[in-house]
């Protein structure tokens, strides 16, 4: 309902909001400096959606992963936990089609729905200090890819080449809300 709400308020091209930024269960608005909130904002917010007509139908992204040994130390644990090998749990989590509800944490990473319940897991109870880009990541109902080197509490299962952020294309991020990715075992 979030991406569709969110759909729904670009499509309208309100002068005076000047973003929008969806996130999990919630969308903030970013007015235009000195703006009001204007009838038409209230009546866009207040709308009843039709999921069909704003469906999100985002550009679709395949993304190679090296699944595993290095560039995945957590899941040979993560696929015992999900009574899997990891041949299976690679074969569920390369089956799926996620969507991009949101991004966040760093530039450009993607919070990506849609994670079979049974490859869900909660958070690390510690988070790593350094997590290398490109690392495909597991934290809760979510996966993940981290954009940029840094911190994080997800359980990393493998990694990409794929550059998701970079400040000097035009669009920085390669993927949007909306937007929907597969993964490819490499």
């Amino acid at each position: 309902m979030t991406l569709a709400r969110y759909m729904l308020l670009i499509s309208k091209n309100l002068t005076d909001v000047e973003d929008i930024i969806p996130a999990d269960g919630s969308l903030l608005l970013i007015l235009r400096r000195s703006a009001r909130v204007s009838p038409e904002v209230r009546a866009a917010l207040s709308a009843p959606l039709d999921v069909a007509q704003t469906a999100v139908k985002g550009k679709r992204h395949e993304i190679v992963v090296d699944y595993g040994g290095a560039a995945g130390p957590d899941l040979p644990a993560l696929a015992k936990r999900a009574g899997m090998s990891e041949a299976a749990y690679i074969d569920c989590h390369a089956a799926t089609e996620y969507t991009v509800a949101f991004l966040g944490f760093q530039p450009g990473f993607p919070y990506l729905q849609g994670l079979p319940p049974t490859l869900q897991a909660a958070r690390r109870a510690s988070p790593r200090q350094q997590v290398a880009a490109g690392s495909v990541a597991i934290g809760g109902r979510y996966t993940g890819i981290y954009p940029t080197d840094g911190p994080g509490g997800w359980h990393v299962i493998g990694r990409t080449h794929t550059v998701l952020f970079d400040p000097q294309r035009a669009a920085p991020a390669l993927l949007m809300p909306g937007d929907r990715v597969c993964f490819v075992p490499a």
